[in-house]
């Protein structure tokens, strides 16, 4: 029996893309460099140095490594500002309602970020009293489609991997759950990719 979820934050339980989306827009603007959504949608689910790799594209070269965490550290700051405008209220009904089902039953559930943000984004968002766990940022050396934080989460519930169950919405994290030897579900984008265990509409499909 599969005891344990472990979810993705970003995109899963609560939608912060938009967040990042302004906090690397607002940087781009400042060193001058062309960002768009499409741009941004290929920062979902990678780190934060990775991400700006992304952004830098061929002006990645210009900065010395120090300055590039630097500029990391800067998006941060931009996108740290940006969470203290989430609330309760970013939660959807249905994750709720399945959170609390969940637990119902009886099942452990975690979080599997690669976001540093994640403690923040709970508090702020009202669920840190939901999760049994959470492995993030702040946790792993290797972000996804490294197994590394599904493992972490897993193993901070006290759970074998097969028993673990991971929801993401991004290829990357579906990758990375497969790799850590668990069951996968794919929910929004991340359907597309057609590597998932299990495809499913809206989180509480998890329920059926």
């Amino acid at each position: 029996m599969m005891k344990s979820f472990i979810f993705d934050l970003d995109g899963v339980i609560v939608h912060t893309d938009h967040y990042h989306y302004l906090g690397w827009k607002k940087l781009a603007d400042r060193l001058g460099i062309y960002f768009d959504e499409r741009i941004n949608n290929k920062c979902r689910g990678v780190s934060r140095m990775e991400s700006l790799a992304i952004v830098l594209g061929k002006r990645a070269v210009d900065f010395t490594p120090d300055e590039l965490i630097s500029l990391a550290a800067e998006k941060n700051e931009y996108y740290r500002s940006l969470l203290q405008e989430m609330s309760a209220g970013d939660v959807s009904d249905d994750v709720l309602r399945t959170l609390k089902e969940l637990k119902k039953r009886g099942h452990k559930l975690a979080i599997g970020s690669s976001s540093k943000n994640a403690g923040v984004i709970l508090e702020r968002c009202r669920l840190t009293d939901y999760f049994d766990a959470v492995a993030d940022g702040t946790h792993i050396s290797h972000s996804k489609p490294d197994p590394e934080v599904f493992l972490k989460a897993a193993g901070f519930l006290g759970e074998q991997p097969a028993d673990c169950i991971v929801v993401e919405d991004a290829v990357a994290g579906i990758q990375s759950g497969r790799a850590a030897g668990m069951y996968t579900v794919a929910i929004g984008d991340a359907v597309k990719s057609g590597i998932a265990d299990r495809n499913i509409a809206k989180l509480s499909d998890l329920l059926l």
